[in-house]
Formats: structure tokens, C-alpha cells, sequence
């Protein structure tokens, strides 16, 4: 049992429910009572002077415990005349050797049980009780004390005891059946809002196919007059319809004046010849077309499978964002600026079904990543070629590498597609004095090139002349990532373990721009339409996304994942991608502050695996050396691709030990880098 250190304290133990108000002394007859509360209080005194007012005379209120203000229970007589619960002065006696009421010194041999306190306790707890039972409980115990009860007084109580049980049985089934009722009314409504909106979806649906319908009749109709004029232009004969009907018609009529006159009927011989030369070549041609288009039928009702397939996999996705889609728009039409330019309008196509058509036709094009090029960013003073990150420069020329090896490699990519694995070298190669974590190309200066490292130091290299040409040292432990700003070539940002973000300008040697925060920094990223916001991924979990013109708290910041941030991409000035070690990436929507989508299927627990986002796809890395695919109205991958085993120096290393590290589309084409902890860099190309 805890001691305390001084002071009058009540037992710490774990107390039971007492007996509240006047009934309390009665528990004391006839269970054992709990100990008091640890603690007296006003509150707790008060409370009980209350219960005993209530039921107990005045003279009474020396029942209680001095040191509980309860009623006593067990009680105990000291040598100085004064009664006490026997655990409440058990427990003061342990810390202190003194009378609680009147100081006088005490010890545990000079406490005597007192009988007569006891004995007037229990009357009391009884008179209690009988005052607080209930008239069934106060009946019951009539009778078990023998009470005279008349043959008749009884039926008139059992009449009366079965018309209250019919009565409450009553009452009790209207409660029920009310409860039942409301139930049924609020399921129909749930039901008639969930039927009004099927309805409504299936006449957006109708709507779409029968614009679907006219489109595609508009299609074939088209199709047809494309085929006439190929048939024309192989043709010359078909090509002149009205003068070979008049030039047969013009020798019809000389073989008939001929016929007239006696002679021969030439002109029908050199029309005959000509109908069947005509004929044969009609004939010719006409295979040669059927033959053709069969090919062409063959080849796109092929792809049509294909593409029936991948919608039939993702099908409950797709459902969901043409709904999405159709709802939105029809709540929300767009204004004709807002409308996307790549997608064509088309007369009788809501800006919904415009929408999702350009979704799935992006979604159903690629099924799977083919490998165009490989090479391997190996190093012979490293045996650790970890590639921590590859960009494509301004206009997708070059490519630079950095990792572990301390060096940041630029290749050119046209050369690393045309030539032969085993004769790729860097066009620009450049020594660092640290490991390096991220790399960021200046979107208008093609030359300039910034990188971050493991002590913290924000590099701006010249490519061409391979110096450096601005170094900022003011982080204070490793660095994860730096940006350029896409509409200030000058400007750019960095963040680092030292849980500071930091914004700089080339044309200056020291910060412009300091952000303090509470957690280290994974990841920084301007906003590619504007260089005040920029988005920050942290340890604590969060995205915080900040206008550089108030940094005393952060615009928004997104919640959602489970564990740190390692990347964020924007898609679009108002699409925010993120990538976490929870194994998810997850989509957001920056103008509004609100989750768009949770994209889920690989696996990212500890390492920077790399993230990489057009228009239309986001591509991650995985720990199970994969690389995924995603659309970004999909939460589901598009397809993926792992680095086999073939590509291990040692056949018995096991595969699952390296994990993707960087990837990086080409712009918005389906090419696209990646590179492993192994260090071998691919380039993929998604494909039918």
C-alpha cells in the first residue's frame, strides 16, 4: 500500500461504490463497505452532512468519521476518546503518531474496537433502510415478517398487480413499435434520396448515350466519306462518274447512227472492252479494300478488347469518377475560360462526359512500362550507388544523376536511347564533398543546376563550366530537398533536418527568408504557377502550404497521413501530390484545402523511394523494387514494373533488398526515368 508523506491521507486503493446518501450506514450490516476516497473534500463532507441531515437526527452526526466525514464503518475508539473508521485511522497512524482530532499522542496499540458505536451504527444503517425501501420492498418484508393478509385483500392485490402489468407491457410495446416506426421512416428516406439520385444518374446516363450515339453515327458517316475519296483517288474511273456516263452515252449514240447506216458497232465493242476492264479493276480493288479493312478491324477490335478488359478491372473506380464527374459539373457547370483546352468539344457532350472521356481515354491507352534504355550509375571509388535523385533539364535534353557517391552525373538523354548499354558516360560530371539528397534544374537558365546534401549545404552549379556558383551553408544538419521557383528563375527554397525551411535568391549570398517549424523537413516544392506558395512535407505527418508573403502560420496544412511526408509534386497549380512512409500517396486539392484521392499498391515503410507527376499520372517508387503507375483519378495502379534478378552482379543477392530510389517523368509524354539502390537507371515508356 502507497504511503504518503505527511498529512492525514486516506488508503489508496481502489474504491468501491458506497452507499450514497442516508443509506450508507446501512451497507455496513449486511456487506463490507469500501474504504473511503483518498482524498476528503469540502465537496465530499458536504455531501455527506447532507444524506445525514436527511435521514438522521441531529444527534446523529456523530456518527461520522472525523477523518472521512463518512459514516464510520467498523469502528475503532482511541485512548483519547475519539472513534474513527478503522482503516481511516489505521492508515493516518502509519505516518503519523497523533490524535487527528486532538493531537494527543497515539499509536496503533492504544486503538480499541467500540462496540456500543458499532451496535448503534447498525440500528441506524436499519432505520435508514426502511425509510429509503421502496412500498414493494417495504410489502416484501411484511410479509416475511408474518404479516395477516386476507384471501380477498389479495386478489384485489393480484387484480391490481396484473392491470399495472398490462398496463406497463403496454407501454413498452408503444415504445417499441415507435422506435420500429422511426426506423422505417428514416430508412424510406435514406431509400428515396438513394433511388432520386440513381434516377437522376441514369438520366445523365441516357443523356451521354445518346450523345455517345450521335457522335459515333457522325463518326461512321465520316469514315464512310473518308473511304469513298481513298476509293477515288485509287480509282481515276470512279473519280469522274458524269463524264464516263456522257462519253458512253456519246458512243451508244454513234453505234446507233453506225448501226443506222449498216456499218459496224464499234463503239459497243470499245465500250464492252472498257466495262470489263473496269470490272476486273473494280473487282481488284474491292478485294484489295475488303482485304484492308479487315486488317484494320482485326487490328482495332483487338485493341478494343484490350481496352474492355482494363475498364472491366477498374470498373467500380471508373464508376465512381464519371459519376463524380457528371454530379459535379451538373451542379457546377464551368465557365468557358475554365474549360480545359486539350479537350474537344463536341456538340451535345456535357463538360462531365467531356471530362471523363478524356480520363478514360488516358486510363484505358497504357497497360504496361517497356524498357527503352538501360544503364548502370556505378562508381568505382563507391561500392554504394544509391541514386537519391534524376531530373530532366528545361527542355528534356539532358538528365542529371546524384546519390551517394557524392557526384551529380548530367547524360544526354538522346544518346543514352540510341546507344549501347555498355558505352554510356556522362557528357558533365561534377565532385561534391558530401552524399547528396536532391536535385533541382532552373527552368530558364538551362546551365544552372541546384543540389542539396547530407551536411546541409544548398549548391548552385554552372553545368557548363562544372562550378559551383553559389554555396549556402546555413542549414545546420542534412538537407532533403531543394526547388527552383518555375516563375522566379532567382528564387528557391530548400528544407532540412534542422526543421527550418529556407528561401533563397542566387543573387544573394545569405537567406532572404527563414520558416521555423517543429519537425524536421522531408520535402519543399513551389507552386509551378506562382513563386509565393510553396508546399512543405514534414516528419510530424503533415503538409504545410504557405504564402511567402505571411509566414507566420502556414495557409492550410493537409492531414491524412500516418507517418512522415518524403515527397510533394504539384500537377497542376492546384493539384498537390504526396507521398508518405505509410505507403500511400494521396492527392490534394490546394485552392479549396480539401483530399481529393488515397492511392495505394506499393509499399514504402522507411526509404525515399521517388515521386513524379505529369498532367494526367503520378509515378512512385516501392521497397519491393517496383516501380507504379497511377492515374490521378485511379486509386488503383495503372500498371508497374520491378527490376528483375537478371540485373544483379550476384545471382544469389536477393532482389528484395533494393528498393526504387528516383523517378522522373519526361514532361508530360509516357516516358519516364527511374533508378534503384543498386544503382541501375531505366528509361520506361508506357505502352498498349
Amino acid at each position: 500500500m502507497k504511503e504518503a508523506s505527511s498529512g492525514a491521507v486516506c488508503p489508496d486503493v481502489k474504491p468501491e461504490a458506497r452507499a450514497s446518501s442516508s443509506s450508507a450506514a446501512a451497507a455496513a450490516t449486511t456487506t463490507l463497505a469500501a474504504p473511503p476516497s483518498p482524498e476528503p473534500s469540502y465537496a465530499a463532507a458536504a455531501a455527506a452532512r447532507a444524506s445525514i441531515e436527511a435521514g438522521v437526527s441531529e444527534v446523529d452526526k456523530d456518527l461520522l468519521c472525523p477523518i472521512c466525514m463518512q459514516i464510520i464503518k467498523d469502528a475503532f475508539l482511541t485512548a483519547c476518546g475519539h472513534s474513527f473508521c478503522h482503516m481511516c485511522i489505521i492508515t493516518h497512524l502509519r505516518n503519523k503518531s497523533d490524535c487527528p482530532c486532538c493531537g494527543h499522542y497515539l499509536t496503533s496499540n492504544q486503538l480499541f474496537p467500540n462496540f456500543l458505536l458499532q451496535k448503534l451504527l447498525k440500528k441506524a444503517s436499519s432505520s435508514q433502510l426502511s425509510k429509503n425501501a421502496s412500498p414493494v420492498e417495504k410489502f416484501r418484508q411484511a410479509l416475511q415478517q408474518g404479516c395477516e393478509v386476507s384471501i380477498k385483500e389479495l386478489d384485489s392485490l393480484l387484480s391490481l398487480l396484473a392491470e399495472k402489468k398490462r398496463k406497463m407491457e403496454q407501454e413498452e410495446a408503444e415504445r417499441n413499435m415507435q422506435v420500429l416506426l422511426d426506423f422505417l421512416h428514416y430508412l424510406r428516406k435514406q431509400k428515396v434520396d438513394e433511388l432520386n439520385e440513381i434516377r437522376t444518374d441514369l438520366q445523365y446516363i441516357k443523356e451521354d448515350i445518346d450523345a455517345v450515339e450521335r457522335h459515333r453515327v457522325d463518326l461512321y458517316r465520316a469514315r464512310d466519306r473518308y473511304s469513298m475519296k481513298l476509293r477515288m483517288l485509287d480509282d481515276p474511273m470512279a473519280g469522274k462518274p458524269w463524264s464516263s456516263t456522257i462519253d458512253r452515252n456519246h458512243g451508244s449514240m454513234m453505234s446507233s447512227s453506225f448501226s443506222s447506216r449498216g456499218g459496224m458497232a464499234i463503239g459497243d465493242l470499245a465500250t464492252k472492252k472498257t466495262e470489263g476492264k473496269s470490272q476486273l479493276s473494280s473487282q481488284g480493288f474491292q478485294r484489295k479494300d475488303n482485304l484492308s479493312s479487315s486488317d484494320i478491324q482485326h487490328n482495332q477490335s483487338g485493341l478494343s478488347v484490350m481496352r474492355k478488359k482494363r475498364v472491366h478491372t477498374q470498373f467500380n473506380e471508373l464508376q465512381e469518377c464519371y459519376l463524380q464527374k457528371r454530379r459535379q459539373f451538373s451542379d457546377h457547370p464551368p465557365n468557358v475560360q475554365e474549360r480545359d483546352k486539350n479537350i474537344i468539344q463536341r456538340e451535345g457532350y456535357t463538360a462531365g462526359l467531356q471530362e471523363f472521356q478524356s480520363v478514360l481515354s488516358t486510363f484505358t491507352q497504357y497497360s504496361r512500362l517497356r524498357v527503352v534504355a538501360e544503364l548502370r550509375h556505378e562508381d568505382i571509388f563507391h561500392s554504394v550507388n544509391i541514386v537519391s535523385s534524376i531530373e530532366f533539364d528545361r527542355d528534356d535534353e539532358l538528365f542529371a544523376t546524384a546519390g551517394v557517391s557524392r557526384r551529380i552525373k548530367v547524360f544526354d538523354f538522346s544518346s543514352v536511347l540510341n546507344e549501347p548499354a555498355d558505352v554510356h558516360c556522362p557528357v558533365v560530371e561534377m565532385s561534391t564533398r558530401s552524399k547528396l539528397s536532391c536535385l533541382s534544374w532552373n527552368k530558364y537558365a538551362k546551365n544552372h543546376i541546384a543540389s542539396s546534401d547530407y551536411e546541409g549545404i544548398v549548391t548552385v552549379w554552372d553545368v557548363t563550366t562544372r562550378q559551383s556558383v553559389m554555396e549556402y551553408e546555413e542549414h545546420e544538419k542534412r538537407a532533403w530537398s531543394v526547388d527552383f521557383s518555375r516563375t522566379e528563375p532567382s528564387m528557391l527554397v530548400s528544407g532540412s533536418d534542422d526543421c527550418k525551411v529556407k528561401v533563397w535568391c542566387t543573387n544573394q549570398e545569405a537567406s532572404v527568408l527563414n520558416i521555423d517549424m517543429k519537425a524536421n523537413i522531408c520535402c519543399v516544392k513551389y507552386n509551378p504557377g506562382s513563386s509565393n506558395f510553396i508546399a512543405v512535407g514534414s516528419a510530424d505527418h503533415h503538409i504545410h502550404y504557405y504564402d511567402l508573403r505571411n509566414i507566420s502560420q502556414p495557409l492550410h496544412v493537409f492531414s491524412g497521413h500516418k507517418k512522415a511526408v518524403s515527397y510533394v509534386k504539384f500537377l497542376s497549380n492546384n493539384e498537390l501530390a504526396s507521398a508518405s512512409t505509410d505507403s500511400t500517396l494521396r492527392l490534394w486539392d490546394v485552392q479549396d484545402n480539401v483530399p481529393v484521392r488515397t492511392f495505394r499498391g506499393h509499399t514504402n515503410e522507411k526509404n525515399f523511394v521517388g515521386l513524379t507527376v505529369n498532367s494526367e499520372y503520378i509515378a512512385c517508387g516501392s521497397e519491393s523494387n517496383d516501380v507504379f503507375v497511377y492515374h490521378k483519378e485511379i486509386s488503383k495502379p495503372v500498371t508497374s514494373h520491378r527490376f528483375g534478378s537478371s540485373e544483379m552482379d550476384d545471382p544469389d543477392e536477393d532482389a528484395g533488398s533494393y528498393f526504387i530510389s528516383a523517378v522522373c517523368w519526361k514532361s508530360d509524354s509516357p516516358t519516364m526515368l527511374t533508378a534503384n539502390s543498386q544503382g541501375t537507371i531505366k528509361v520506361l515508356v508506357l505502352g498498349a
